[in-house]
């Protein structure tokens, strides 16, 4: 079981800590407990309640009459909301419950609707990349524990793998390489990528994560792929960033090589000639549509 500030409450919720409060001393929406040395602090079930009550209030219903309903009645409520709405902040918010009471079955639900409704790439684009930028910022404030990260990254990592292998055509078009550099663990941005490459017609090598330099090397060799594909998002750091990069530029420089991820994109680093740096990974969908156009 996790605790939580008021703050924490705040930025999982997005409604403000003064309204937290009144909220809670108006209707009792939650009870803060306190630590031996008279601290406040929130547990799960707090976070889950507010998380709700904000969802619900979203949607028009007052805090009264929210503080008046059962458990059970805001629960089926939100179902309802999150099964019929296409709101993606109502998906991220149900996604963060999930995340929170660690609810495979509900996550698969929430997630499996949105598809339905919106679309695969939609969903991952307009749905998971704000919920997983969320979870982030969250992570590294210690609002969510890394438990609950990892538990929900791996689930939205299962279904991108499904993803990936239901997209079984010629792939008679490009040879792209992806792969993580060494250290590297998170792996999404790669997966969706590797989705979108193959769904547009195209091969994919694909190595996956921690790739070490002399392995990369020796894949290139045997493999002459078109394109490189890498996302650098904890690992290299700092000044090591730019020598990943020349490191690439130099290794590769008969290949067009594209760097994403947050690592690369917050660095000032001199840019190789063969290298095109993305602010995400996503954007390689408008290289693969401007090269079915024939602009590349």
């Amino acid at each position: 079981m996790s605790n939580y500030s008021i703050k924490d409450l705040e930025q999982l919720s997005g409604i403000k800590a003064h309204t937290l409060r009144i909220w809670e001393q108006r209707y009792s929406l939650v009870t803060p407990k306190r630590t031996d040395t008279n601290i406040r602090y929130y547990d799960d079930e707090d976070l889950k309640r507010i998380l709700n009550v904000a969802m619900l209030n979203a949607h028009g219903v007052k805090i009264s009459k929210i503080a008046a309903m059962t458990s059970n009645e805001v629960s089926e409520e939100i179902i309802r909301l999150t099964d019929q709405s296409l709101d993606h902040n109502d998906q991220i918010q149900a996604l963060t419950i999930c995340m929170i009471e660690m609810d495979e079955d509900r996550f698969e639900k929430v997630l499996t609707t949105s598809i339905i409704k919106l679309g695969f790439e939609d969903t991952i684009l307009k749905v998971v990349y704000p919920f997983l930028t969320k979870i982030g910022i969250l992570w590294l404030t210690g609002a969510i524990t890394p438990a609950q990260e990892h538990f929900i990254s791996n689930l939205i990592r299962q279904k991108l793998i499904v993803a990936i292998d239901g997209e079984v055509g010629n792939n008679t078009g490009k040879t792209f390489m992806l792969f993580l550099p060494e250290g590297e663990l998170h792996e999404i941005s790669l997966l969706f990528s590797t989705y979108l490459i193959k769904k547009h017609g195209h091969k994919v090598i694909y190595l996956g994560q921690n790739t070490p330099d002399a392995d990369l090397i020796s894949v290139y060799n045997m493999q002459r792929p078109d394109y490189l594909l890498t996302v650098i998002t904890t690992s290299p750091s700092g000044e090591k960033v730019q020598e990943y990069v020349d490191m690439l530029g130099t290794e590769f420089a008969e290949a067009k090589v594209f760097v994403a991820g947050l690592n690369a994109a917050e660095n000032t680093i001199s840019i190789p000639s063969n290298i095109c740096l993305l602010a995400y990974a996503k954007e390689i969908k408008r290289f693969l549509v401007q090269m079915e156009e024939h602009i590349v």
